[in-house]
């Protein structure tokens, strides 16, 4: 596994780094070697933040990307938790991996589902944050796993079937919905 750790307001000593080698390392046994695994430590310079002390990790395997943040008094403290929540994503995508193979899922197509009303936006509503990332094609199982390792609300994916962007999202009743879009008439 490739490991690239990054200091935003906050310089990488070679403690840091050597600890965080050490400790995301256990991670390597259970993924390929080429794995990359992308470290971003900083801290918030906010009086009224106790854990001001942040770990931000993005993991890109073969199969999901794996996300996790965790926050702390002390560094260190913030990449053990990080290492730890990593851990238990990678453990549960092995074992769901082996599960699908062994009970192979037959393709679930289900009726489109509706988009909730969003709530009326006043009027210095803005957007503060951007992302930009790949869509990769698959299938709404593996978007779903997908969503699950990574603890969002939502995924957006390219349908392998359909080759149309989607959108999977997480129910309040705990069950998922799929976004796909329909041509207007």
């Amino acid at each position: 596994m490739r490991l690239q750790v990054h200091g935003r307001n906050v310089d990488v000593t070679d403690a840091l780094f050597e600890h965080a080698e050490r400790k995301l390392g256990k991670l390597s046994r259970h993924l390929s070697d080429d794995t990359r695994c992308e470290l971003e430590l900083l801290v918030e310079h906010n009086p009224s933040i106790t854990d001001n002390q942040v770990v931000e990790a993005t993991v890109w395997t073969k199969g999901p990307v794996l996300r996790a943040r965790e926050s702390s008094a002390d560094m260190y403290v913030a990449i053990d938790a990080v290492a730890e929540k990593l851990e238990r994503q990678v453990v549960r995508y092995r074992e769901r991996r082996t599960r699908r193979a062994a009970h192979h899922v037959a393709n679930h197509h289900g009726a489109p589902v509706g988009v909730p009303v969003p709530p009326t936006l006043g009027e210095d509503a803005t957007i503060v944050k951007t992302k930009q990332f790949t869509v990769k094609p698959m299938l709404p199982e593996e978007a779903m796993l997908q969503l699950e390792l990574i603890g969002h609300d939502f995924f957006v994916f390219t349908n392998a079937d359909s080759d149309q962007v989607n959108v999977i999202y997480r129910r309040r009743d705990g069950n998922y919905g799929l976004i796909e879009p329909v041509p207007a008439a």
